[in-house]
């Protein structure tokens, strides 16, 4: 009897944290967002609730447990090992309750919806505006969501759920989630007509290092990339100008501030009408790779899977 009691409280017990856990999804969230974030304020912050809010919810939920979960010290919190433990458990957890939205949805409304998109400045510029279109035109009830950032920006935006799917420039570390090659893009060298640079043969990294240069700015996978080629050889980029974006490159080299490295499709349509020309790059590194990233292929939507299926079959159409 004593054993069957026992059990029985095991059960009442879990049933109790599971019929309160059902209604606490949100402070789950609210908790994850302290562990990324590392601080409360922080997470505030991120989350747009208030700091007093999150803190009530952390409090409540220790007491709850039974332990506690953070470290509290001055420069923000710690995990302790119940924490991490339950850390573990809520991202598993929500993620399958994310998962499951996702699939249910999918049921109702079939490949509708919208799909959130990060992507570099190489792939807005060459790839995507055709791309895009075409699949639109196959899924007329899917938006797009497209957001323009740097391949470190858009990696972290598809692992904190910020984006659906992300395309990034190669040259950076692969992220720990699917990664799928979308497209392949040369590296040229582009200068203005007038510039006194005036090669006729194709381009040594060496070469561009004794010139002034117009880059993009730090952060910019690209521009990390050259300055990391660079430092192999022992060379140093003298970069004058820095600017945001490819047409910022262009027009500063166009006013001859320096010479450029852009990829091709970013400077060749530009060639008739405006003041550059460009030059091939005699270097192993100056064909480099687009890629796809999405957190779980298997836990996408409908309309994810859809646009990643079409973005592959044009990479395959048009290499």
């Amino acid at each position: 009897m004593e054993l069957s009691f026992r059990n029985q409280k095991r059960n009442h017990s879990a049933a109790n944290w599971w019929g309160n856990m059902k209604y606490n999804l949100i402070t789950l969230k609210m908790f994850l967002s302290v562990v990324r974030m590392g601080s409360i304020s922080q997470a505030s912050e991120v989350e747009n609730v208030a700091a007093s809010a999150i803190s009530k919810r952390i409090s409540d939920l220790e007491d709850q447990i039974g332990t506690p979960l953070f470290y509290r010290q001055a420069r923000g919190v710690e995990l302790t090992p119940a924490g991490n433990e339950l850390a573990r458990h809520s991202s598993n957890l929500l993620q399958l309750v994310e998962r499951m939205e996702t699939h249910m949805s999918d049921f109702a409304t079939g490949a509708k919806g919208s799909v959130r998109i990060a992507a570099n400045t190489s792939a807005i510029t060459q790839f995507l505006p055709e791309d895009l279109a075409s699949f639109v035109e196959n899924y007329p009830d899917v938006k797009i969501d497209l957001s323009e950032r740097t391949s470190d920006e858009i990696l972290t935006a598809v692992r904190d759920g910020l984006a659906d799917l992300g395309i990034f420039s190669g040259l950076v570390d692969e992220p720990e989630m699917e990664v799928i090659t979308y497209r392949r893009d040369t590296l040229v060298v582009v200068m203005g007509k007038d510039h006194v640079y005036r090669p006729e043969h194709p381009v040594k990294l060496a070469e561009l290092a004794e010139l002034d240069m117009v880059g993009l700015q730090s952060g910019s996978s690209l521009q990390a990339f050259l300055e990391k080629r660079a430092a192999e050889q022992g060379l140093s980029l003298n970069t004058r100008v820095e600017t945001l974006s490819f047409d910022g490159v262009r027009r500063m080299v166009e006013a001859g501030l320096g010479v450029a490295v852009l990829p091709f499709g970013a400077v060749e349509p530009y060639l008739e009408s405006t003041q550059l020309r460009m030059q091939e790059i005699d270097e192993d590194w100056a064909v480099r790779t687009l890629k796809l990233a999405v957190k779980d292929l298997s836990a996408v939507s409908r309309s994810v899977r859809a646009l990643v299926e079409h973005l592959i079959s044009q990479n395959l159409t048009k290499k």
